[in-house]
């Protein structure tokens, strides 16, 4: 898949989610491997726009982790094209507008999902941001902002039209939140309605689903979410570069501990706010000590019992041990998660 000058090899794609894919869980998910694009949290516009200083001075991304995107949402396009030139100065590969949140202070305002009811609003947005930038702008969508109201077709053809170079598809209203089944027709028809690549979003999390959901929709490729959260390593078991299943504990400790090494070296936050952030990421490694790990408040506490977890030995070593005891789950065989092709 080609989104531009961007190779998305393989076509998975870390789906953005507030409070939760920082650089360091785009970098750990990298690292793990089979991810073949990553994007940031949601940024607002209207805070870049009036905390301008104070706001940039939280990016942190880097043109280094391309193919990245970084997403911005609002509802007013002088803004939202305001804010794309601004973050692509600032080094961001591409720009993804975010018209899939549903949380009522983002749709109150008038962006995320909001805009698929009000599909003038949301073209204007979209020509105003591609107009504003050079590099590929990208939408992530739901199916409507309403389940009587199917939205994400027309629009996406209209996207396509303003120069959008690919859309992500979460198979589920705005009003249903995470709620209730997503309904993968709605990919489908966004696929037979557009050229550009469609990514498939929606209850994935292991790679028969993401087949299922390709061989159903023919969708391009898949955006993982909510699966990817304690379980980092699913992108390199879709690549079958890891054993499926869960991991051994001392496994899923020594990622849990490289995802603490790695918030100390790129988080903008000081420390005393960043443990607090991390207390509930690490928390869904299923590690048996959730009362220890709510309580860290220090990188040096966190550590220290992550790695007695771990038993003190290497990453490397404890895939290695865990690979050398279960076969690697069915993929594409690749040595390398770069080197990996979409399934048929």
């Amino acid at each position: 898949m080609l989104i531009g000058a961007h190779s998305i090899e393989p076509a998975t794609y870390l789906a953005p989610m507030a409070g939760q894919t920082n650089r360091a869980f785009r970098e750990l998910c990298r690292e793990l491997g089979g991810v073949g694009m990553v994007c940031t949290e949601l940024v607002s516009s209207q805070a870049l726009e009036y905390q301008r200083k104070k706001a940039t001075g939280y990016f942190d991304f880097s043109a280094s982790e391309s193919p990245m995107a970084v997403q911005l949402f609002g509802g007013q396009p002088d803004l939202m094209a305001q804010a794309a030139r601004l973050v692509v100065d600032l080094g961001a590969p591409m720009v993804d507008i975010n018209m899939g949140c549903w949380v009522p202070k983002v749709v109150k305002k008038g962006g995320g999902a909001a805009l698929l009811g009000d599909l003038c609003q949301a073209r204007a947005v979209v020509e105003a941001v591609c107009a504003a930038v050079s590099v590929p702008v990208t939408v992530k969508v739901r199916s409507g902002l309403t389940r009587a109201e199917e939205t994400a077709v027309t629009f996406a053809r209209a996207a396509e039209q303003c120069g959008v170079q690919a859309i992500s598809v979460h198979a589920r209203s705005a009003e249903q939140g995470f709620a209730g089944l997503p309904d993968w027709s709605v990919i489908a028809r966004v696929r037979q309605a557009v050229d550009i690549p469609v990514f498939g979003n929606g209850d994935l999390s292991t790679r028969e689903e993401a087949l299922q959901m390709q061989q159903e929709t023919g969708c391009h490729g898949w955006m993982v979410g909510r699966a990817a959260l304690g379980s980092p390593w699913i992108f390199a078991q879709w690549a079958g570069l890891l054993p499926a299943g869960v991991p051994p504990l001392d496994y899923r400790a020594a990622v849990a501990l490289r995802h603490l090494e790695l918030t100390r070296e790129y988080s903008p936050l000081c420390e005393e706010v960043a443990v607090r952030e991390l207390r509930g990421q690490l928390s869904r490694y299923q590690l048996g000590v959730r009362e220890q790990l709510v309580r860290l408040d220090s990188y040096a506490q966190a550590g220290a019992l992550l790695e007695s977890l771990s038993g003190g030995v290497e990453l490397s070593g404890l895939r290695e041990r865990w690979r050398l005891q279960s076969p690697p789950a069915p993929g594409c065989g690749a040595t390398e998660p770069r080197q990996c092709p979409v399934p048929p």
